[in-house]
């Protein structure tokens, strides 16, 4: 990052670096060190600790405190003046903003004004003197940077009256929830933003403007097309807010709960209140945090008299919206219908991305229509993407060498997205007139209905209903809707601030904020435990402070528990948490042995000590920590922080999977990122499938390109699901398993909460359709000899993830351009290839059969892609054999034949996939008469990823690890016969020519004789017939220069030579 601009490399040095220019950058990755307080700040001894960005920039810390208050004194001692840059420097602190003097050291001024709020006019002492203060009081400064160059400008926009929103982009992990929200003493943009505008209601109040200031806070999620409300705890969210729409408002969240707020404080209370509704849902499975959107609204509403005395309102309304992770919206790797796949989960930011790329399109001349009505998110930020708003997006990237792809993808969303334009204006109306406006809608609202009269503009129900009484009914419910909001807003801009300010007050009851506070405070000096999640802002959200004696873990099924948990494999008494108070010991044990705890990755059995920092997973979901803070305070022993991500390593390691091989390089670790992805997942879906009974077992599988029908690129991980009631087996993409896990969840829930679970079989993500098409096997044909112009004839073995299936019969044969293949008496054999560079080439493609296929499949068939790859190619498709015939038979020309090609054969393969269909074995299936289920199924591989670690080496076959590039060998083996074939021949013709020479007394041959004995060796009788007739006494053979030599053999005693001399 350079200034305004950002560059980005392929690590793998394939592409050339890539320029993308935005309105700021900054770096956060590293250059910084945490402070005692929590806060990061820059790192004067790193390398980039000068372009580290912090939240709020930093005192100076304690030792430079104290010098300045020594040399303060000193300076007022002796009637002299500290100068603040010898201050600075004196002190050995190296400021990230640059402080400078005038000549004369009159006037002090420091860049940014990062110290005192403004351009201070001081004299050096007095300015040292005031610098000492702010140190000594604690303050840190209020310039902070990123809220500098863009919260500042939205808090101008908020008071001007106009809308505004603040995006938060990128992939999870990258620094968006950094940005928009912060972490403890790092605040971010939110924070600030409110901070700050009530900072500046309370001035206003102070100067004795007559008017009245409101602010008004509101919280959702969207996650799965669902909105929620996160102010609302209850139960009943399972459907969501309505989503209706206003024809000059736009759209909004019907319900949604909107809270008055009159100080900083109770938004942060507030902001800590949705953000545990999040965790709770988080923590039961309901929601995953990581493909979830929350949106952030406050309202800011100023009511004063305008110049003709009217009673106005200028209302802002500002939306901080930080986005799901980037990274999930990917290819599931799937075909079909959108609800087939269940994708709807990814469905937000795939419109969000289309929405961006029309509206760029649009700014940019062309017509263009915007989907803003395909998905709940596009819906809500309809003005802030193309209407009414002023709007900011922040694009979040990590800078590491693995996330290349994701963080070259969201640089381009944002380059789209800068290419947007909108059109903001100032809400500001006499509130009369907006209550005139509100009633004469309502009237004409009234009027529409008695009338019966559909009007469908605006509203976007037209060709979403087929049935006509069905439309009625719809149209009916949104003008109801309507009138209703518009009532309730008339209210509310009728009452007085006092009531507003008085009904919030009786509303709220108790308040989470002091509950939250006296749990913070208990967990101090109690023994508890506390949630991990992925999401790091969730984490540590519920805490469960353990009581003296036993306290049980279970789920709401049965009696009431100690701890409800809720999630798969959570029994209705699932453990028991002992504390003996007089010993300082708390241990847990599971009540037997379907009851599934882990201790530090490991799985337990009976009861087990617990110590300061242990790791518990109850069921499969449910990961916490236990703390006991007398036990760490009485051994001083430094303890590590642990995170969701040192859990899962920890869980992986002791299922067999070597972690520390994730930094030998970067496709390493990769794979070992999404294996810490998929393991947990795995084990996850096959617990609701035990619970469910739904018949299915999933197990991870690591695949290497090749063995996915790929030529190149990275070994993968996929999940296999085995319908366990036919035996089908179906090996997916780690996408489309993942969100086939989110429908699985939602399923769990519906489950859990009593309501009815069960998805139409085309929906089930336990299923797979049995026409399905499915990889056999895979058959890489190297196509090296046809690059020295020799045929293939072989049988190449046909690889599945496992190992060896069966056989195919290919050949590939040279051929002339009317297909006729060339035979061994042709010899068109070639030394190099890079001799048929600029001629044509023609060759054949057959794949005869193949032979000792798994008697499971039908329908089989072959397909491959030409050598550009633009094309597939299919053979004709078998009936319901093991022993399929396919005589397919490819003609292929090329004309003339390039480098590249060249060099395609020289080290490509055709990869070509075996494809078929599950064919349905009675013999297969169980009989649930048997009353065997699906738990009962899985017992007998419980741990279904302890084999992981062996499949990273290699499959095998018959006890011997087979290499998957065996056929290469083949092909080399091939070649180096027919080229040992060659040399004896050149050797053999050689032989003869000396031979011959000796005979006649020679002590000399013309080069050219023997550089045609060379090229054409099959020619050697033809050409020694030739050397008989050559009188080599003769000078004229060995004058050079005087004609062309004839490429044809023939003539070659007729042409000039340099001599070879026989010795």
């Amino acid at each position: 990052m350079d200034g305004k601009r950002t560059s980005i490399a392929d690590p793998n040095g394939k592409d050339d670096k890539k320029n993308f220019t935005f309105d700021y950058s900054y770096w956060s990755h590293d250059g910084c060190k945490e402070e005692a307080d929590g806060y990061v700040s820059p790192d004067p001894s790193h390398p980039n600790g000068r372009k580290f960005a912090d939240q709020v920039r930093p005192s100076f810390p304690s030792r430079e405190s104290s010098f300045l208050r020594r040399e303060v004194g000193r300076s007022e001692r002796h009637g002299t003046d500290l100068g603040a840059r010898d201050a600075v420097a004196l002190a050995g602190w190296d400021p990230i903003w640059t402080v400078s003097e005038s000549d004369d050291f009159s006037r002090t001024e420091i860049r940014d004004a990062t110290i005192l709020g403004e351009t201070p006019s001081l004299r050096p002492s007095d300015f040292a003197r005031t610098l000492l203060q702010r140190v000594t009081d604690g303050l840190r400064s209020l310039q902070k940077r990123v809220f500098d160059d863009l919260g500042a400008g939205m808090l101008k926009n908020a008071w001007d009256g106009y809308n505004s929103t603040l995006f938060a982009y990128g992939q999870t992990g990258s620094g968006k929830s950094w940005s928009v929200i912060g972490y403890g003493p790092n605040k971010g943009i939110v924070p600030l933003f409110t901070e700050q505008l009530f900072q500046g209601v309370e001035a206003k109040k102070k100067t004795g403007d007559k008017i009245q200031f409101e602010v008004k806070f509101n919280m959702l999620e969207i996650y799965n097309e669902v909105v929620r409300d996160l102010l609302d705890a209850s139960k009943n969210q399972k459907k969501g807010l309505k989503i209706r729409e206003n024809p000059k408002k736009g759209f909004y969240a019907e319900g949604l709960k909107t809270v008055m707020v009159a100080s900083y404080d109770d938004i942060k209370a507030k902001m800590d209140e949705g953000t545990l509704n999040r965790t709770v849902a988080a923590t039961n499975m309901n929601a995953t945090s990581s493909r979830a959107h929350t949106i952030v609204g406050i309202t800011f509403t100023q009511k004063f008299k305008n110049a003709k005395n009217e009673e106005t309102a200028k209302s802002s309304i500002v939306n901080l919206v930080d986005l799901a992770g980037s990274e999930r919206v990917e290819s599931t790797g799937a075909t079909g219908s959108r609800l087939k796949e269940g994708a709807s989960i990814n469905l937000s930011l795939t419109c969000l991305g289309n929405c961006i790329h029309a509206l760029a399109e649009s700014s940019n001349g062309k017509k263009k229509k915007v989907p803003f009505r395909d998905s709940s998110l596009t819906k809500l930020l309809q003005n802030a993407l193309g209407g009414n708003s002023k709007t900011v997006m922040i694009a979040a990237i990590s800078p590491a060498d693995i996330n290349f792809d994701e963080s070259l993808s969201t640089l381009r969303y944002a380059d789209r997205a800068k290419q947007i334009k909108t059109t903001a204006t100032i809400n500001e109306d006499p509130t009369e007139k907006l209550l005139r406006e509100l009633k004469e809608e309502n009237e004409k609202l009234k009027a529409m209905l008695a009338s019966g009269n559909m009007d469908l503009s605006g509203m976007g129900l037209s060709g979403t209903v087929v049935d006509k009484d069905a439309l009625r009914k719809e149209w009916e419910e949104e003008m109801k809707a309507r009138m209703m909001t518009n009532e309730k807003e008339m209210e509310e801009m009728r009452k007085t601030y006092e009531e507003k300010l008085k009904q919030m007050q009786g509303e709220q009851g108790a308040s989470p904020a002091a509950a939250m506070k006296e749990i913070e405070k208990e967990r101090k000096t109690t023994p508890h435990i506390y949630n991990l999640n992925f999401d790091p802002q969730l984490t540590g959200r519920v805490v469960h402070i353990l009581k003296p004696g036993v306290q049980d873990v279970g789920n709401r099924r049965g009696k009431e528990s100690s701890f409800v948990m809720l999630g798969p494999g959570i029994q209705e008494s699932h453990a028991l948490i002992v504390w003996d108070q007089k010993k300082n010991a708390v241990s847990v044990k599971p009540v037997n042995g379907d009851c599934r705890v882990l201790v530090n990755g490991t799985a337990i059995l009976g009861e087990t000590p617990l110590a300061h920092n242990d790791r518990l997973v109850f069921g499969t979901t449910q990961i916490w920590v236990y703390q006991n803070p007398k036990e760490a305070n009485a051994d001083k022993k430094k303890y590590p922080q642990i995170t969701y991500d040192f859990a899962q390593e920890e869980i992986a390691a002791k299922a067999g999977i070597d972690m520390s091989a994730a930094d030998s390089n970067t496709d390493m670790a990769l794979l070992h990122e999404d294996l810490l992805e998929v393991l947990p997942a795995v084990e996850e879906a096959n617990s609701i499938s035990a619970e469910l009974d739904k018949r299915a077992k999933f197990e991870i599988v690591i695949a290497s390109p090749q063995m996915l029908g790929k030529e190149k690129g990275k070994t993968e991980v996929c999940v296999k699901m085995k319908n366990l009631e036919n035996g089908m087996e179906y090996v997916w993409p780690k996408e489309k398993f993942l969100n086939r896990l989110y429908i699985m969840k939602e399923m769990y829930s519906n489950f859990e909460d009593e309501d009815e679970w069960e998805l139409p079989v085309e929906r089930d993500p336990f299923r797979e359709d049995p026409n399905t098409e499915v990889r056999i096997g895979t058959v890489n044909i190297f196509l090296q000899p046809i690059a020295y112009m020799v045929e293939l004839k072989e049988q190449l073995d046909i690889i599945d993830l496992k190992g060896k299936v069966g056989v195919m019969n290919v050949e590939v044969v040279p051929c002339n351009a009317k297909g006729k293949e060339y035979v061994e008496a042709d010899d068109m054999f070639v030394d190099t290839p890079e001799e048929l560079v600029g001629k044509e080439l023609h060759f054949k493609v057959k794949i005869l059969d193949c032979r000792g296929l798994p008697n499971k499949y039908k329908d089989i068939y072959c397909k491959y892609k030409d050598y550009m790859g633009d094309s597939e190619i299919k053979t004709k498709q078998a009936g319901d054999t093991a022993n399929p015939d396919f005589n397919h038979e490819k003609f292929f020309s090329y004309k003339p034949v390039t480098k590249l090609l060249v060099d395609f054969l020289k080290n490509k393969s055709l990869v070509v996939d075996v494809m078929g269909k599950h064919r349905l074995r009675r013999s297969a299936m169980p009989r649930r008469a048997d009353g065997v289920t699906t738990k009962d199924m899985l017992a007998a591989d419980r741990d279904v990823f302890s084999k992981t670690s062996s499949l990273m080496n290699g499959f095998k076959i018959d006890e011997r690890i087979v290499d998957p590039q065996k056929q290469s060998i083949i092909v080399e083996l091939l070649l180096m016969k027919k080229t040992q074939a060659r040399l004896q021949l050149k050797v053999d013709a050689l032989k003869k020519m000396l031979e011959l020479a000796e005979r006649q007394g020679q002590g000399k041959i013309p080069t050219n004789f023997v550089r045609d004995i060379m090229k054409y060796p099959e020619r050697a009788e033809e050409l020694l017939s030739q050397l008989q007739d050559v009188d080599f006494s003769d000078e004229h053979y060995f004058k050079e220069g005087k004609n062309e030599r004839s490429s044809s053999p023939s003539s070659t005693s007729s042409n000039s030579s340099s001599t070879c001399t026989l010795i």
